[in-house]
């Protein structure tokens, strides 16, 4: 997807500084992934963080990426400083940082709740969970596509993952607490975000309401504390992942061969670029949870999980909400085949890379909803934790 950005003549030059500092960020959120001790989570998350925000800034001299990087490395500075805090009354009320240590220590007084509520907020910030949301839509839009495209994956997927580890693992004596505060976060993400995505015509804002949305879903596995939840997250975010690229796949060639990046510039497309709209089409649907592809089985399994653990009237809104969200990925595809387009995208061929990688993405949207092994074998790697 980054190859014919990284192939022009102003960023050619700095493709060994994006490689560089791409893999710093999945360097960071191995260590983050991995660590049992806070301190060792913290270092992985700045090592995640920093870079990110020299990525988003990465294009500064187009479509307002210094500005984005400006606004995306000040939140990570005061989700950092919540976490922090946060980090430090867990520290002061047990007097260790080992995940396997504090757990015994928690007894639910309320330094320790004041403690879990700094910690969340500081991960809400980097899962862009309402009401900690207001960076993402504006960072989406001015970051490089490509950059867009990663940030709205990985960096949510690690986060999401950890953070659920982090809480089955050390506020699991007070579960009740922090089910009640994640129980409205969901509902305000995913039906805030399903409302505003409605309003949107710059498409990389309206991906960013959607992977708001995408976040109150993926937070379905986490409520419920179980393997199966936790299987459910990792499944999900793994179809999300082929979903999204396959979005940002078609945004990021239309961009860099027409500048175009509204909703009306989609119009008949399927006439001009059928291949592309095919894509976009199989993504689009991907994401809403449409049958038979991979992301109907994700939606299913992360609505079992939470149906399972009791929250029955949080799967109903989650789903009332996917029909919402089903809405507004048609109306992409509406302008794509039945809308009419004086000015449609020129036809053009993709260079080799970006056909790889759609592709990948086409079997990951198919494949990984028929394949069950894939289910199977993450289940069980939760069940091992």
């Amino acid at each position: 997807m980054a190859h014919e950005w990284l192939a022009r003549e102003d960023t050619a030059i700095k493709q060994g500084e994006f490689y560089v500092l791409t893999l710093s960020t999945l360097l960071g959120m191995y260590f983050m992934i991995s660590a049992g001790h806070f301190l060792m989570f913290f270092i992985g998350l700045e090592t995640a963080s920093i870079p990110m925000a020299a990525l988003v800034a990465f294009d500064k001299y187009r479509h307002h990426s210094a500005e984005a990087g400006a606004k995306y490395i000040l939140t990570a500075l005061f989700s950092s400083g919540l976490l922090l805090y946060g980090i430090s009354l867990i520290y002061g009320t047990v007097g260790t940082l080992y995940f396997d240590d504090i757990v015994t220590g928690i007894n639910g007084n309320p330094m320790q709740i004041m403690a879990f509520v700094f910690f969340f907020a500081g991960m809400g910030f980097k899962i862009s969970l309402v009401p900690f949301h207001l960076w993402t839509a504006d960072v989406y839009e001015g970051a490089p596509t490509a950059v867009t495209s990663y940030l709205s994956v990985i960096s949510k997927g690690s986060a999401a993952f950890v953070l659920m580890a982090i809480l089955i693992k050390v506020f699991a004596p007070i579960v009740a607490q922090w089910q009640e505060v994640l129980y409205w976060v969901i509902i305000a993400s995913i039906t805030i975000a399903n409302l505003f995505a409605i309003r949107q015509q710059n498409l990389k804002r309206f991906m960013a309401f959607s992977a708001i949305s995408q976040a109150g879903y993926i937070m379905l596995g986490v409520i419920g504390g179980s393997a199966d939840g936790m299987t459910a997250l990792v499944y999900y975010v793994l179809v999300y992942l082929a979903a999204n690229m396959g979005v940002f796949a078609v945004i990021s060639i239309i961009e860099q061969r027409s500048g175009r990046l509204e909703m009306d510039d989609y119009n008949g497309l399927y006439q001009s670029n059928p291949k592309l709209a095919f894509l976009m089409t199989l993504s689009l649907f991907s994401l809403a949870g449409i049958p038979p592809f991979a992301g109907f089985f994700s939606k299913f399994f992360i609505f079992m999980s939470a149906f399972r653990s009791g929250f029955h009237l949080l799967v109903f809104i989650a789903l009332v909400n996917t029909v919402i969200s089903l809405y507004y990925y048609l109306l992409i595809v509406k302008a794509m085949y039945i809308n009419k387009n004086e000015t449609p995208v020129a036809t053009f061929r993709s260079d080799a890379y970006s056909k790889a990688g759609m592709i990948i993405c086409l079997i990951g949207i198919i494949g990984l909803g028929i394949a069950s092994i894939v289910y199977e074998t993450i289940n069980q790697f939760s069940f091992g934790i």
